[in-house]
C-alpha cells in the first residue's frame, strides 16, 4: 500500500521500528518526495532523504488538480490524470498538504539530502528542485535527470536514477552490501546477486561485470546476456589478435572494431556446414579496419582474424567436466 499522507509515512515508520527496523533512507517521487521531506523530522532514524521530481510548494499540486478539486471534496476521492496516468487522490491528502510550507522544514532537516529533477519535467517545474536545494543545508546534492520526463517513463531514465540512488544511499547506510568474493587465481567466478531472476556477478581477479537477461526473457536487462558475453569474448580476442599481428608487421591500422551477432539458424540454410539437420549456432562477425591500408593488407588481417584463440576454441572439440562444489 502506498502511503498517502505524511501521517501515513510516520505510521509506517513506527510499524517498521516496532516489528523490524526503522527506515534509514527516505525516498519519494513527486508528491511522495514532498511527503518524505515533511515526515523526515518525525523519523529520527532516517539519516538521508532523496526527492525525485518533487514540488517545493504543495500548492503547486493543488493547481494541477484544479479541475478535479470539486469532485475530490464532494466525493472524498477522485481519479486524477497526471502526466497521462491515473492516480486516486483522497480528500485527506488535500487537507494534509494545504498550507504546508517546506522551507523551514528543509532548512532544519539535519539529514543528508539528494534532490533529483529533470529540466524537461512539464508537470513539476525544475524551479521546485532549486528551491528545495537552496533551502537545505549541507550535506546536500543535486542531480539533473535530463532528458527524463516527470514519471521517468523510459526504462533507461529510471535505471539511471536507481543506480545513482543506490550509490548515494550506500554512503549513509550502516548495513553494507555483501562483500564481493574473490575468484581463485586463474578462474572465473559467476555468482547470483538475487536482485532479479537472472542477475549475476562475473568476477575475474579485480574485475566485476554483470550478467543478466533482457526484460522480454524475464530479466532486468542490467547486464550482458550469456550470448552477449560469448560474442564479446570472440570480438575482443579478434581485435587483440589483429592488433598483435598489425603491430608486429608494421601494418598501419589506426583502430580495429568488431561487430558480432549471434543467431540460431536451420542447418539446411548453411551451405558450408557439415551438420545437415536441426539448428546450428551462427555468429556473424564484421571487422572494421581504420587507416590507410592496401587491399592486400586488409585481406591478410581478415585471414589473421580467424586465427584468434577464441575462434579456434569455438571450432574445436570442447570438453566441460562438471561437478558439484563441496
Amino acid at each position: 500500500r502506498r502511503p498517502r499522507r505524511r501521517g501515513d509515512l510516520v505510521a509506517a515508520a513506527d510499524f517498521l521500528r516496532k516489528n523490524h527496523r526503522a527506515p534509514a533512507i527516505l525516498i519519494g517521487h513527486s508528491l511522495g518526495g514532498t511527503a518524505v521531506l515533511a515526515a523526515a523530522p518525525k523519523i529520527p532514524e532516517a539519516v538521508a532523504v532523496a526527492t525525485i521530481g518533487s514540488p517545493y510548494d504543495p500548492d503547486h499540486i493543488l493547481r494541477l488538480l484544479k479541475d478535479s478539486l470539486g469532485a475530490i471534496k464532494a466525493e472524498g476521492e477522485a481519479l486524477v490524470d497526471i502526466a497521462g496516468r491515473a492516480f486516486r487522490i483522497r480528500k485527506q491528502f488535500l487537507d494534509d498538504i494545504q498550507g504546508r510550507k517546506l522551507g523551514g522544514i528543509v532548512a532544519r532537516l539535519g539529514k543528508a539530502l539528494l534532490v533529483m529533477h529533470s529540466p524537461r519535467d512539464t508537470i513539476v517545474d525544475i524551479e521546485n528542485a532549486t528551491m528545495i536545494f537552496t533551502a537545505a543545508r549541507h550535506p546536500k546534492s543535486f542531480v539533473s535527470l535530463d532528458p527524463a520526463d516527470h514519471l521517468l517513463s523510459r526504462r533507461e531514465d529510471a535505471f539511471y536514477a536507481g543506480q545513482l540512488l543506490a550509490a548515494w544511499a550506500e554512503r549513509y547506510l550502516e548495513m553494507k552490501p555483501d562483500e564481493i568474493p574473490a575468484a581463485p587465481p586463474g578462474k572465473v567466478l559467476v555468482r547470483e546477486t538475487r536482485e532479479g531472476k537472472f542477475t549475476n556477478q562475473v568476477i575475474v581477479g579485480r574485475h566485476v561485470i554483470r550478467a543478466d537477461e533482457p526484460v522480454a526473457a524475464g530479466g532486468l536487462d542490467s547486464g550482458l546476456s550469456p550470448y552477449d558475453l560469448l560474442c564479446a569474448a570472440l570480438g575482443a580476442c579478434t581485435a587483440m589478435t589483429i592488433r598483435l599481428y598489425a603491430d608486429l608487421k608494421g601494418v598501419p591500422v589506426e583502430r580495429i572494431s568488431v561487430e558480432l551477432k549471434h543467431d540460431k539458424i536451420h542447418a539446411s540454410d548453411c551451405a558450408e556446414c557439415e551438420t545437415r539437420e536441426g539448428k546450428i549456432d551462427r555468429i556473424e562477425r564484421l571487422i572494421g579496419l581504420e587507416g590507410n591500408l592496401e587491399e592486400v593488407q586488409r585481406q591478410k588481417l581478415l585471414e589473421i582474424a580467424n586465427k584468434c584463440p577464441v575462434h579456434r576454441t569455438l571450432h574445436s572439440e570442447v570438453v566441460i567436466p562438471t561437478r558439484l562444489a563441496d
